[in-house]
């Protein structure tokens, strides 16, 4: 029963832990676009899954007690907190972190090199334009894959109402 909540590994090695591996998934998923945070297929949810469960034994190591886990959680979300903190008070750490949107159609033509620097196909770019009621490329101002992976489509209409 001791083992429930008597950490094996030294706090401090915890702590190190969690905070190497939240920094380092957190670049890894920047790297893998915007598509892999914004989108989620099928595929995406068994690679989110998979990397929890890689990741789990360079959490906590061979520790399986139950505050060892605590410490490991509480510092992922301290880290995650900070992050945030620092990110909407600092541009540039902001610009790092989240990215920048990415332009991906104006004035009714759609640039296919964008997409696929994005891996984002024309078929997600076309399900986009139904969901935001533009039947065609010609009445597209501008479109846009945010930082989020959210396609934003403004029409020629609705830039023109906004001037």
């Amino acid at each position: 029963m001791s083992d429930l909540w008597n950490p094996s590994e030294p706090i401090a090695e915890l702590l190190l832990r969690g905070t190497l591996v939240y920094f380092a998934l957190l670049i890894m998923v920047r790297l893998s676009g915007k598509r892999t945070v914004g989108q989620f297929t099928p595929f995406d949810l068994v690679v989110v899954m998979l990397i929890s469960e890689a990741s789990q034994g360079a959490l906590i190591a061979g520790d399986s007690s139950i505050t060892a886990g605590l410490i490991v959680v509480a510092t992922l979300l301290v880290l995650n907190y900070g992050l945030g903190f620092v990110t909407a008070r600092v541009r540039a750490l902001d610009r790092l972190v989240e990215g920048i949107p990415v332009l991906i159609a104006r004035d009714g033509e759609l640039y296919l090199d964008a997409l696929r620097r994005q891996n984002l196909s024309e078929a997600d770019f076309r399900e986009a334009m139904r969901q935001q009621g533009i039947p065609r490329d010609e009445q597209i101002r501008f479109a846009f894959l945010e930082t989020n992976g959210h396609i934003s489509i403004v029409s020629r209409e609705a830039a023109s109402r906004g001037r």
